[in-house]
């Protein structure tokens, strides 16, 4: 991802201010259909407040020291729904229903139609991103495969078809996205562990369709959900698709690992790959001290070699405070200069 040992990156999300977003209304729901109500500034001056608190997103990361930055997704109701409601044959009036692990029925963008990219979703974010900044600059998109298992189908009535129409969707906006200045593209895939034997069929061909022709450093990011929606100690112990993944011809796989005590083990199996590993934990307010960091990636290390260690938070950091999220920011990079200066 960088030449620097132990680049610190962020998962992709920051804390979008109380000006911006009704935060109360945020952290009861991750919307897979747009929520224009979550937000509190008017429409006609939206995209201006988007762009003032992308700038704040932007330089709290650098003043945490991170190496790669994004643009804390200040723009997005979550970190799926903005792309996928945007494209050709998605009836954005009427939602579908899925049923979610809870039980419960969410609403869904509802498929009526072939699924085609009409135009650009996140270059504009990826153009600004690259005007404010001189650091290595990630832009993450919605996987194909968790988009799919986020759809009602009413056009396909077949699963694999419809998802390798949204792979070639991605696909296009990610080349846009490498011309509009990004250094790093990522794929968000977290749904690949909450239907494995579906995932095993079709998932890593959907990954390679929307990475192919991408000749820019390119992650696969998959977690156990966020640590404001999945508290305390409800994570799994291990992923149920993660090996798998070796295969794609993505660089870099992003995992979280602080909150759940997962079995880093499988780190083994991944090998040539790189690692985003989770160094920080969101379920707990506290910052962690740099130390605390540190000792983390030490035991990421007993199964890796250092070049493909990559620090980052267990993702959903767009629900802690601020401060706290740029303390956690801050100790990750100490941490992390802790364990370089072991290795030097």
């Amino acid at each position: 991802m960088a030449e620097k040992l132990f680049p610190t990156t962020v998962v992709g999300s920051y804390p979008q201010p109380d000006w911006l977003v009704d935060r109360e209304m945020l952290s009861k729901v991750v919307p897979r259909v747009r929520m224009p109500e979550m937000w509190r500034v008017p429409e006609p001056y939206l995209e201006q407040a988007q762009d003032d608190a992308t700038i704040i997103a932007i330089r709290d990361m650098e003043r945490a020291g991170i190496d790669v930055i994004t643009d804390g997704e200040m723009r997005r109701e979550s970190y799926s729904n903005r792309f996928a409601t945007a494209l050709e044959g998605i009836d954005t009036s009427k939602p579908g229903f899925v049923k979610a692990r809870s039980g419960q029925m969410t609403p869904v963008p509802r498929v009526v139609g072939k699924i085609k990219r009409p135009g650009p979703v996140e270059v504009r974010d990826m153009q600004f991103l690259r005007r404010n900044t001189d650091r290595i600059a990630k832009i993450t998109l919605p996987g194909p495969f968790t988009m799919g298992q986020q759809a009602h189908d009413e056009y396909y009535n077949d699963k694999e078809a419809m998802v390798m129409d949204m792979a070639a969707a991605v696909n296009e906006e990610a080349l846009e996205l490498v011309r509009a200045g990004a250094d790093v593209i990522q794929l968000d895939e977290p749904w690949v562990r909450n239907n494995p034997e579906e995932a095993r069929r079709y998932a890593v061909k959907a990954i390679n369709r929307a990475l192919q022709g991408i000749h820019v450093p390119t992650v696969v990011h998959l977690c156990f959900g966020y640590a404001a929606v999945v508290p305390g100690d409800n994570k799994p112990q291990h992923y149920a698709f993660l090996a798998e993944l070796a295969d794609t011809v993505a660089g870099t796989i992003s995992i979280e690992a602080a909150q759940p005590n997962i079995d880093l083990g499988v780190l083994r199996d991944m090998a040539p790959k790189k690692i985003m590993l989770g160094v920080l934990n969101l379920d707990d307010l506290k910052i962690e001290t740099p130390e605390t960091v540190a000792a983390r990636m030490r035991k990421g290390l007993e199964y890796m070699t250092p070049d493909r260690l990559v620090p980052a938070p267990d993702c959903g950091m767009k629900y802690l405070p601020r401060d706290v999220a740029f303390g956690k920011l801050k100790a990750m990079v100490d941490g992390a200069a802790i364990v370089r200066r072991e290795l030097s």
